[in-house]
Formats: C-alpha cells, structure tokens, sequence
C-alpha cells in the first residue's frame, strides 16, 4: 500500500509541475488573442507565485486542522477549475481571477504532499518527487504546443482543458 500511495504522490507532481510552464508557452498566442500587453504575462506569473507563497505560508495550520488527504484533495480541484478557468476566460481579468486558486492550490498541494513524503518515507523519495514534477513542468509546453501549433488563435484554451 506504502508504493502505491507514493507512486500516486509522484502522479500528482507530474500534474502539479504541468501547469507551471503552460503560461509561458502559450502567452505568444494568448497575447494576440486576447489583446493584451506584453507585460501581462509578468502579472498573471506574480498572482500565481503569490498564491502560492500565501498558501504556502498557511498551509501548516491548514493540514493540521484538516489532513493532508482532504486538503490535497480540495487544493486539486481549486488547481483544475482555475485551469477550467483559463479555458474559458474571455479576458485578461478573468485570467488575473483564476490565477489566484491556480497559486493557491498549487502551494497547498505542494507543501501538504513534500510534508506528507518527508515524515513518512525515506529521504530518497524526496528527490524523486521533485524530479517527477520537473517531468510535469517539461511536458506541460510539449502539450501546449501541440494545440498553437494549429491554426486556431485560441487554440490554446485546448491546451490549458487538456492540463485540467
């Protein structure tokens, strides 16, 4: 049951690193498609990561409170139907909206999982975890560009329902 449960945490890293770099691959397309200034992507990036940060920092008193099976379990939906969201989002501004549970399930699936492996597993799989979710931060782009390389301009709204 142990290898079970941790492969499906590494699982979980793959999915957790697969949106980390979609904006990035996508914000060439997105840009265009929505109108947007290019230094929109720097602020959509700064609400994640602060998001993150924030959820991050209150995560300890969330897992304690709830465990760490029911909040990974809320923080991947938050996760999923922001990225639900970006599908959708017909602005900027609904982008800026869903970027904020997009960090913030992120933080909590990241701190209660890395939590989760350090007191209940070898050191070992620490490292392992973190290498999963870079296989999830490399994929994400290599989907991405599956669906702008077409010839639909919001092409990439496929991509990000793909991810979710």
């Amino acid at each position: 049951m142990a290898t079970f449960l941790l492969i499906i945490i590494y699982l979980a890293f793959i999915s957790l690193g697969l949106p980390d770099s979609l904006l990035g691959a996508a914000w060439p397309v997105m840009q265009g498609d929505l109108g947007a200034p290019l230094e929109t992507a720097g602020l959509l990036f700064m609400t994640i990561a602060c998001g993150t940060i924030i959820s991050s920092l209150i995560s300890g008193r969330i897992l304690k409170r709830y465990g760490t099976g029911k909040v990974t379990f809320v923080s991947v939906l938050m996760t999923a139907v922001a990225l639900l969201g970006f599908h959708f989002a017909p602005s900027i501004v609904w982008l800026m909206v869903c970027a904020v549970p997009l960090g913030l399930g992120a933080g909590a699936v990241d701190t209660g999982l890395n939590d989760y492996v350090a007191v209940n597993y070898k050191a070992r799989h620490m490292s392992w975890l973190h290498c999963f979710w870079g296989v999830g931060a490399t994929l994400g782009p290599i989907i991405m560009a599956q669906f702008i390389l077409g010839d639909s301009s919001s092409s990439w709204r496929n991509g990000y329902f793909l991810i979710a």
